[in-house]
């Protein structure tokens, strides 16, 4: 992939000059003064390095380059200074994370090195970032699929509710919505450390005894503890162990947290959740929505504002009865889907569909056979 470089200077005959002797090694803007070159970084960036003067009008070099460092955090930064200016640029460049100082006239060869590094540099910190996405991605995916195979009934909800979550996300502007995503589909995976029998009684409704309901309230935190061992999921653990936190501070974990200190994702959570858990014992959205009203210090009134303008919203579905080879990713089953040989259960109905959810019904449905027509909904607008 061909590099670009942006240079900004406020002499035209300089960057004239710059132009020509670089142009066969990369892609080359250029702007005449910071504001120019801002302007640039926010119509045609990112750029791979970003080469300023130091002396300008209105906005010097240091001050435009650390504008460069918060626009763009992993495009490189090199500054051009005459000597006069030495003494300034070199604190400059410790206090700044600058890249290169290199003085002016600068030989060509000289600053064709430093752009080469300098490009070297982006490429190692480009390289690392996409394997550590591509690599948390994959661990997530695992950790997801490992819940949809162990605790369907669990993915299945968790699956259910993560369309209206990202929604009500976007409607008090989440700034990290991501961080929310990823912890409403891994909201359960302390489920995988809980006896059959006890998810078992608690989806039919049953009492546990005291133990068990302790050992069941403690899953966020077992569930937050394998997160927190995943790198840059600090945060999403932390949304994970607070799922359960009331607004008023009651509720579990049993800190002093409470209110706005309460992660935004975990009270977007919590709120979303427990509508789910209402819907599914019967109740209309609006009787869910007056039932949550009611329980003063729950929620967050803002969160709970949110999710009745985005069930206002909600898009149509329809109900279909289909064979298996006819599902498609995103349909949500409404029933549990048996083996046909000795009717154990595969998927549990309320789960939305996904490539590994499909994957497993034909392999199962070769071997021993599936229970058919599947009663689906799926999403028509």
């Amino acid at each position: 992939m061909e590099h670009k470089l942006l240079i900004v200077d406020d002499d035209p005959n300089i960057l004239e000059s710059y132009s020509r002797q670089l142009r066969k090694i990369c892609r080359i803007d250029t702007a005449q003064s910071g504001q120019q070159g801002i302007e640039a970084l926010v119509s045609w960036g990112p750029y791979a390095v970003v080469m300023s003067d130091y002396r300008m009008p209105q906005m010097d070099g240091v001050e435009f380059l650390a504008n460069v460092r918060q626009m763009e955090p992993d495009t490189v930064r090199i500054l051009n200074t005459g000597h006069a200016d030495l003494e300034t640029a070199i604190a400059a460049v410790n206090e700044g994370n600058i890249f290169r100082l290199l003085t002016k006239p600068c030989d060509t060869p000289v600053m064709v090195r430093a752009l080469k590094d300098a490009f070297r540099q982006y490429d190692l910190v480009t390289g690392e970032k996409m394997l550590l996405e591509i690599t948390l991605k994959g661990s997530l995916k695992v950790l997801s699929d490992v819940l949809s195979l162990t605790r369907p009934e669990a993915y299945g909800r968790i699956s259910r509710i993560a369309p209206l979550a990202q929604k009500v996300s976007q409607e008090v502007y989440d700034l990290f919505a991501w961080q929310t995503s990823v912890a409403t589909f891994l909201a359960f995976l302390g489920f995988i450390a809980l006896p059959d029998s006890l998810v078992a009684r608690k989806n039919a409704g049953q009492p546990l005894t005291p133990e068990e309901q302790t050992l069941y309230e403690r899953h966020p935190q077992v569930a937050a503890e394998l997160i927190d061992r995943i790198p840059r999921l600090e945060d999403v653990a932390k949304i994970v162990l607070y799922q359960d936190k009331h607004y008023d501070g009651t509720g579990f974990p049993k800190d002093d947290i409470s209110g706005e200190k309460i992660p935004l994702g975990a009270r977007i959570l919590k709120a979303v959740l427990d509508y789910d858990r209402l819907a599914e014992q019967g109740k209309t959205g609006r009787d869910a929505l007056e039932l949550m009203a009611a329980r003063k210090g729950w929620y967050d009134p803002g969160i709970l504002g949110a999710l009745e303008q985005c069930l206002e919203h909600a898009p149509k579905s329809q109900e279909r009865f289909l064979r298996a080879d006819e599902l498609e990713p995103g349909m949500i089953l409404l029933e549990d889907v048996h083996t046909l040989k000795d009717g154990k259960k595969i998927l549990a109905g309320g789960q939305v569909l996904n490539e590994t959810a499909l994957a497993a019904v034909r392999r199962i449905g070769q071997a021993y056979g599936v229970t058919e027509p599947i009663k689906v909904l799926q999403i028509t607008g």
